[in-house]
């Protein structure tokens, strides 16, 4: 199968999603493109970049104008050249990001289950919500929250902690109090989209760089929406149908397959202050690596 058609039909759903949110789809060509080839890029470049995904330059310089407003990109001037690269809160919140996305943070261990239960002598309870918060716990109801995992907390008067072992009870608590039926149904979703080009993939030569940059972006900017949602709870505590091994498993291997001609044409197109964009940084090149 031609990969241009599923890379079109992926951009055509892309932009079936009302508004086309630009900014976002920028956010996620730096977080997996640029970040690792030094973080700085030619606005002109940019704007050749996502006319490959039918974006104007218009809504590019408005998405940029933004993401400098809101504290995300930093702009330089060179004469009459702009490059933007991260600012330093976009670097931070990409750094956690990252680990999320390319690197998997399944938790193997047995699990369990905290419970903090409020009492009566609780008058004030959002006064104890930030240090529930703190150490990872979720509201089950205004007097339960529950957490998976040991991270610390002190003793709060009139909260009581209790720990309940990963059985079908607890499993049905952490489904309630992460909601996650709308993760699993969003992986699953991220499964059918992206199984025709991993299909395509499979059975075609070399893919044209631009397709490739193209059906990689989109790729990490689906599976990233849905992993940054994810609660990443124990094994144990999971539904023994969590669609999120199988969704990794693909994202993988069609990023690998996809990385060489997408960073060939970035090779020939990106360009920074100095020029040519350097080449990925180790880092990236150990993406999906555990997949």
């Amino acid at each position: 199968m031609p990969l241009a058609a599923p890379v079109a039909r992926l951009l055509d759903q892309f932009h079936e999603r009302r508004p086309v949110r630009a900014w976002s789809l920028i956010v996620t060509l730096y977080g997996d493109a640029i970040v690792p080839r030094g973080g700085s890029l030619w606005l002109g470049a940019l704007i050749e970049i996502m006319a490959l995904f039918r974006i104007d330059a218009g809504h590019v310089r408005t998405a940029m104008s933004r993401l400098t407003a809101d504290g995300w990109l930093a702009r330089e001037k060179a004469g009459r050249n702009s490059y933007y690269r991260l600012s330093q809160t976009g670097e931070g919140s990409f750094a956690v990001a990252t680990r999320r996305i390319y690197f998997s943070e399944r938790r193997r261990d047995a699990g369990g289950l905290r419970l903090a239960l409020l009492g009566p002598g609780v008058d004030d309870r959002s006064a104890v919500r930030p240090a529930l918060e703190k150490a990872g716990f979720v509201a089950l109801s205004p007097t339960v929250h529950v957490a998976a995992g040991d991270r610390p907390i002190a003793a709060i008067d009139g909260v009581f902690l209790l720990t309940v072992p990963a059985d079908d009870t607890a499993r049905a608590i952490a489904a309630t109090a992460w909601r996650l039926a709308p993760t699993a149904e969003a992986y699953r979703g991220f499964i059918a989209r992206f199984a025709p080009l991993a299909a395509a993939l499979a059975t075609s030569r070399d893919p044209k760089g631009a397709d490739a940059l193209v059906a990689r972006t989109l790729l990490i900017h689906e599976f990233r929406r849905i992993v940054l949602r994810d609660p990443a709870l124990p094994d144990a505590l999971l539904p023994a149908d969590w669609p999120e091994p199988e969704a990794r498993a693909l994202a993988a291997r069609i990023y690998r397959r996809l990385a060489p001609a997408a960073d060939a044409w970035l090779d020939r197109h990106g360009q920074n202050e100095a020029g040519a964009l350097p080449p990925p940084d180790a880092a990236a090149r150990a993406r999906f690596c555990e997949s």
